[in-house]
């Protein structure tokens, strides 16, 4: 999650540039936008997913910082601290309802395919799974691969509907928010982490009074929800239970 964030801010950049500098169209600068911080993840995944746990996480948000670092660092093309303003608006309303829904197709057919079926017996067990024949190396590297490009895809459309990209907007708190939306959520299933972004998207206006706290409201959610719900809202097996609990109660 924490690497989603630079990510995003690739495809953010990258597609503003394609569609202020170069001309081109929209269409073309989304498709920039995905592919561009796909290939930067097919090229730090191989060395940086042998890591596991905390390593993981310090090397993605490591790689975070160098992002944000590099576009502070080349003023002339990003704007620098400045940010890019003036990047045409073009995405709709329609278009993101449009990605979302593709998006959540294309993952819904890729988890009943037989590459989703091993993506889960890798995030059981990845030991087991390499017992079993599964490339889990290579696995890991699509699943990372696919994220960025989706978080790419993401930061495109953002950066065509709110006009200006700022380095600040892809750091460590849109990580921390990402972080939050699928802890929030859960990974049981697809819905989980569309209801944790729903939710993290909304709570700045409910908690709108807090202002500068926002992220420490984020921070006692994550800790709540690791203390009492470890899998998140949306858990199958636990909803299952309490209706048939129900169920079972009013027979």
């Amino acid at each position: 999650a924490m690497a989603n964030a630079a990510f995003m801010g690739i495809g953010a950049y990258t597609s503003a540039l394609m569609t202020m500098q170069a001309g081109l169209p929209y269409p073309v600068a989304l498709a920039g936008g995905a592919l561009a911080p796909a290939l930067v993840a097919y090229v730090i995944g191989k060395p940086t997913l042998r890591l596991s746990g905390v390593y993981l996480a310090m090397a993605t948000l490591a790689f975070g910082e160098v992002v944000r670092i590099a576009i502070l660092n080349t003023e002339a093309w990003t704007g620098g601290a400045l940010g890019l303003n003036g990047i045409p608006q073009l995405t709709q309303p329609w278009h993101v309802a449009a990605v979302l829904i593709g998006v959540l197709l294309l993952l819904q057919r890729l988890r009943s395919s037989r590459t989703g079926r091993a993506f889960e017996a890798i995030k059981e067990d990845e030991t087991a799974a390499g017992l079993m024949g599964i490339d889990v190396a290579g696995h890991k590297l699509a699943a990372f691969v696919l994220g960025a490009a989706i978080a790419g895809l993401a930061g495109t459309l953002n950066a065509h509907l709110t006009f200006f990209i700022g380095p600040n907007e892809f750091g460590f708190d849109r990580g921390v928010d990402i972080l939050t939306m699928t802890i929030l959520g859960g990974i049981q299933g697809l819905a989980g982490p569309v209801i944790g972004a729903v939710i993290v998207t909304l709570l700045p206006e409910v908690l709108r009074g807090l202002q500068d706290w926002r992220l420490m409201a984020n921070g006692i959610i994550l800790v709540i929800m690791v203390l009492f719900l470890p899998r998140g809202l949306w858990d199958p097996a636990r909803l299952r239970r309490l209706f048939g609990r129900g169920a079972g109660g009013s027979n």
